[in-house]
């Protein structure tokens, strides 16, 4: 019992003790809650002051911003107001001025009329007594002349016809050669479409081949023993073989370009050959005569293709590879007579003409020179004979004989192989004559565009009919470069002579190059 009492009252105090002890940890809780309580009360009224003083200083700025925006935009409208007042002002004055523009011009139009009525007055005054002058006149004439006033109408109509007649006889004069001018000046753009379109080089004919040879022993063995080879070489080719001091090298000199192609041909196979005798030297020159009519035979097909056309003779087509060795004044016929048929067949599309028969007279103009030099007569007519007893039409015949007005032409077109004919022989690098005076001129050009100041480079194009100025771009300006194209232009048409015009082109540019690495 007294362990049970024991334990009992030690359980008591126990639990008076613990009820004791978290009574004071309440209250030590209670005690620091309420301290932070504090303390958090405190912060949150100095954040609350705090942010009250912010809003009140947010506030007096946005109060001071609107008040300057306030401010900016009165001055902005009483800038605007100002501004439209004195517009007004303005209008008001110009309105003042017109109005007594107007009360002027309207004093003045009154003036004017009143003048006016008491003009018109007048003249009607003068009027009737001119009508009564008239009248007067009229009866004194018709008692001098003694003819009515309706005969003396006659008689003046007479005499207008005939002087309108006289006049319309001026008109129609002028208006004929008017006509005639501006046909000269299509005629002219048409030749000249005609050769910008057709640009063929030329190389002149001489009358020497040179031809190489592996040694100077080779010539020995040209001459052969006593000359018997060189004398086999020019007896059975016409032409003259010179051998002389000149290293590696046998001339071969002669009018005939046939003949001197078969001989260069011969001797260049002989070499290869090996084998110089008389004997072999005409088995040589007789099987090149063969291939040479073979390649001409084919130099003529080709021709004819190009331009074009077809259903030549046989005859025909070899006779004008034949044109292939003949030349005028270095210019190679074959070659002329295919520029002149590009030529007369662009001038014939131009104008409306048959193109194919234009094309066929232009090619076969020449086929006279092939055999003049073994038959008498003008080659126009020689090659016109042979044109017609190989089957070409009238007309083809005829544009042959005529191209060198020596008959009568039967159409347009013949007129067209004429004129093709001299534009290829006549035009600037074509024959040996035209070609030093062509070159000089384009010479001439650059040197007087290259004098200029400020001039880079200059190149003649065209055929000379333009020339190209290429300007240094820190030296002239662009105001300058194009008083250059005009001082240019008056100094070329005051110190050269040359058909037709020149255009003058001045390139001035600035070009900025980099590379990227």
């Amino acid at each position: 019992m007294t362990y049970l009492a024991v334990a009992l009252v030690s359980m008591l105090c126990g639990i008076g003790g613990y009820e004791l002890l978290r009574r004071r940890t309440a209250l030590a809780a209670k005690d620091r809650a309420q301290e932070e309580a504090r303390q958090i009360v405190q912060t949150a009224a100095r954040e609350a002051e705090t942010r009250v003083k912010e809003a009140k200083l947010e506030a007096k700025d946005l109060l001071i911003q609107a008040k300057a925006e306030l401010e900016r935009e009165q001055k902005e409208k009483t800038i605007v107001l100002q501004e439209q007042e004195r517009r007004f002002l303005q209008r008001e004055e110009l309105l003042d001025r017109k109005a007594g523009g107007l009360e002027k011009r309207e004093q003045d139009l009154s003036k004017r009329e009143r003048e006016l009525d008491r003009r018109e007055a007048g003249l009607q005054e003068k009027e009737t007594a001119c009508a009564q002058a008239l009248r007067e006149h009229r009866e004194a004439l018709e008692r001098v002349a003694g003819m009515t006033a309706e005969e003396a109408k006659r008689h003046l109509l007479a005499e207008y016809e005939s002087q309108v007649r006289i006049e319309a006889a001026g008109l129609s004069k002028r208006t004929i050669e008017e006509a005639k001018e501006n046909a000269e000046r299509e005629a002219r753009e048409i030749i000249a479409t005609s050769i910008q379109r057709v640009t063929r080089d030329y190389v002149s004919e001489a009358t020497i081949s040179m031809v190489p040879i592996p040694n100077d022993a080779m010539k020995g063995r040209i001459i052969g023993r006593e000359g018997r080879n060189i004398r086999a070489i020019e007896a059975a080719t016409g032409i003259d073989l010179i051998i002389d001091e000149t290293p590696e090298a046998v001339i071969i000199s002669g009018f005939d370009p046939l003949r001197r192609e078969i001989a260069k041909v011969s001797l260049e196979r002989l070499m290869q050959d090996g084998r110089i005798h008389p004997t072999r030297i005409e088995e040589i020159v007789e099987k090149v005569k063969t291939d040479v009519e073979k390649l001409m035979i084919e130099e003529a097909e080709k021709v004819i293709f190009e331009v074009g056309l077809a259903d030549f003779h046989p005859e025909i087509v070899k006779i004008l590879g034949r044109l292939k060795y003949r030349t005028s004044y270095g210019q190679n016929n074959l070659y002329h007579a295919r520029e002149a048929a590009y030529i007369c067949g662009i001038m014939a599309s131009e104008l409306g003409l048959d193109v194919k028969l234009a094309k066929r007279g232009a090619l076969l103009h020449d086929i006279g020179k092939a055999v003049s030099h073994e038959e008498e007569g003008p080659h126009a007519m020689l090659g016109a004979e042979i044109a017609k007893r190989y089957g070409e039409s009238e007309k083809v015949v005829n544009a042959i004989a005529a191209h060198h007005e020596q008959v009568e032409p039967i159409c347009p077109e013949t007129v067209l192989v004429a004129s093709a004919e001299a534009l290829s022989a006549a035009r600037p690098g074509a024959r040996r004559e035209a070609l030093e005076s062509y070159v000089k001129r384009l010479e001439k050009l650059e040197s007087l565009a290259v004098g200029q100041r400020g001039v880079q480079k200059a190149y003649a194009i065209q055929a000379g009919r333009e020339i190209r100025v290429i300007v240094k771009q820190e030296d002239l300006s662009d105001s300058e470069a194009f008083q250059l194209s005009r001082e240019l232009a008056k100094k070329i048409e005051q110190e050269l002579t040359y058909p037709g015009q020149i255009k003058v082109t001045v390139i001035r540019e600035s070009r900025y190059v980099e590379y990227a690495k």
